[in-house]
């Protein structure tokens, strides 16, 4: 394991999850990608997006089959713009890059959304802070770890 992904694993376990980061043989930047290695639906996977709200870094973890809709967004924070962050902006937020930004393991604590759709699935899939590792977490397990607000995110 890569030292990024240790700071992710115990930033888990202080949380009290105890789910384990796995590395893959490929890397999985997309939610697509990741279905295909894993043999599961492309919903189940909990994609990390970072986006500035107001210019404030906010996470927003959403199902691999959902289009996050900027403005269903603002309106869930309050916020009176919501703009996608440039990879700069999501690697100075997350100290991770994008296509391996982990629910837990940054800097400093991030507000994060979780995207309701992601109930439905008994197991969920998030990066481990790398974009060849992933971890399985239950929809509880991910909010626990992120301490995430449930929203609609479309």
């Amino acid at each position: 394991m890569r030292p990024r992904n240790q700071i992710v694993q115990d930033a888990f376990h202080a949380a009290g999850v105890e789910a384990e980061i796995r590395l893959l043989d490929e890397h999985a930047r997309t939610a697509t990608l990741a279905a295909e290695q894993l043999g599961c639906p492309v919903g189940a996977i909990s994609n990390s997006l970072v986006f500035l709200a107001d210019g404030e870094p906010l996470l927003v973890m959403a199902s691999g089959a959902a289009r996050v809709d900027t403005d269903v967004i603002a309106a869930a924070v309050g916020a009176g713009t919501v703009t996608k962050a440039s990879a700069d902006q999501v690697r100075a937020a997350t100290g991770q890059v994008i296509g391996g930004v982990a629910p837990a393991g940054h800097p400093a604590p991030l507000r994060t959304l979780v995207d309701e759709d992601l109930r439905a699935f008994e197991e969920v899939w998030a990066a481990g802070g790398t974009p060849d590792s992933i971890v399985p977490l239950t929809f509880e397990d991910l909010l626990r770890v992120t301490g995430g607000e449930v929203v609609r995110v479309r």
